[in-house]
């Protein structure tokens, strides 16, 4: 919003201006629950930037339900979240625990972790199957060749994904620069 008003180089200028651009900061890059993505990233062995960024894609820190039923701060589907419940040995899981940010979190963190181990540490693809799902990513990697020949920009079809994958890893780096004492890095 208030990038939206100032420009995004204004609003950038103001972030290293105590106050002023804590609370500018706070608008145009919100972080919350620091203290949970900590845990789950060291937990999982992940970048807490990449947990951080990965919300702020999918919901900018607000708890909400979408239209295809994903819910919390990480916008985790019902199916996927009986997969993590399966998959983790979760018994007692149930929908409504996807709004607690503790669970939300552990769960997206574990689907995040389990997505990088599928495509060999690879951020970008994980990323993408976290938006576009597993199978999309499975068929892109292979019409380009392998991991290796994997491109963003010229293998993935779906721009909606494309955007998504762009707009992770550059607020990753940005989670990186402006928090990194609140995300333990």
């Amino acid at each position: 919003m208030v990038a939206a008003v100032l420009g995004a180089g204004a609003a950038s200028a103001i972030t290293g201006l105590g106050p002023l651009g804590d609370a500018v900061r706070a608008i145009t890059l919100p972080l919350d629950h620091e203290d949970i993505i900590r845990q789950q990233a060291a937990q999982k062995g992940i970048d807490p930037a990449l947990i951080a960024a990965v919300i702020y894609e999918e919901s900018k820190f607000r708890d909400q339900t979408s239209h295809a039923g994903a819910r919390g701060l990480m916008q985790i589907t019902p199916s996927t979240a009986e997969f993590i419940a399966r998959d983790s040995g979760g018994t007692r899981f149930t929908q409504a625990d996807l709004a607690t940010p503790q669970v939300n979190i552990s769960y997206g963190a574990y689907y995040l972790r389990y997505l990088l181990r599928r495509y060999g540490g690879d951020e970008a693809l994980a990323v993408a199957a976290y938006n576009a799902g597993e199978t999309n990513v499975s068929r892109w990697v292979e019409r380009a060749g392998g991991r290796e020949g994997f491109d963003v920009q010229d293998d993935i079809p779906f721009p909606e994904t494309r955007k998504y994958v762009e707009g992770v890893l550059h607020h990753r780096g940005q989670y990186r620069e402006h928090y990194g004492d609140e995300l333990g890095l």
